[in-house]
């Protein structure tokens, strides 16, 4: 089930694309993913629909259904879509996302896909211009399920916890134990850890014991301490 609200009739063009933005251009995205072993239809549907070049600069925007990861300022970039795609499947797979924590706004894309597959998201993101240009651009396309904070993923966001699910879109060196236990009973985190080599790992509470399981090869800008 998708919880967004339908697109807006308005800026039908630009959701909709032309050329390297079009649907069909989108379609060849799929495809990719499908061969790359993501599974679940209701991520599947909601990358196919999602306009993924209006959250880069208009100069980068005929690349946007490459798989590959894309810069978007401040040093951060925006993750290729396998990553989006594979992160959300096993946040899915993996916990009972009611209530859901993202760690690194960034352009707002994976805040897009995410708020169109759970029903609350609370989104975090320590570069402020980043934070407010994903706001607009959500509010653009009619996405009203997202709370939003400029704030350090480290500390993560201990007034609304718990969180049935995180996602950290940056890699630390370690574990934050301060995101581990901010979720609920039952709950997970998909995150990537390390520096030099990363690993995506899925966390997963139950009592005061935390389940590790690494997934598979990860490349993430690191998360970093800090507001700006």
């Amino acid at each position: 089930m998708r919880y967004s609200v339908t697109d807006p009739k308005r800026n039908t063009a630009n959701r909709q694309g032309i050329g390297m933005t079009s649907q069909r251009t989108r379609e060849r995205l799929i495809e990719v993913l499908t061969g790359l072993g993501v599974q679940d239809p209701r991520v599947l549907e909601v990358m196919r629909s999602t306009p993924r070049h209006l959250f880069l600069d208009e100069a980068l925007a005929h690349r946007a259904y490459e798989d590959k990861s894309l810069p978007i300022g401040h040093n951060q970039t925006l993750s290729r879509p396998y990553t989006v795609a594979r992160m959300s499947e096993l946040l899915l797979a993996s916990c009972a996302a009611q209530k859901v924590l993202e760690v690194g706004t960034g352009s707002g894309y994976q805040t897009c896909i995410l708020a169109q597959l759970v029903p609350k998201l609370l989104t975090m993101e320590r570069i402020e211009p980043l934070l407010e240009r994903a706001k607009h651009r959500l509010q653009r396309l009619a996405i009203h399920n997202v709370v939003y904070k400029h704030g350090d993923g480290y500390e993560g966001w201990p007034a609304r916890e718990p969180f049935d699910g995180i996602m950290v879109t940056a890699a630390p060196s370690q574990i934050p134990k301060a995101l581990q236990w901010q979720l609920a009973e039952g709950g997970c985190m998909i995150i990537p850890v390390g520096e030099d080599e990363q690993h995506l790992l899925k966390i997963t509470r139950s009592g005061n014991h935390f389940s590790k399981q690494k997934i598979e090869a990860a490349n993430f800008v690191p998360l970093v301490n800090g507001l700006i």
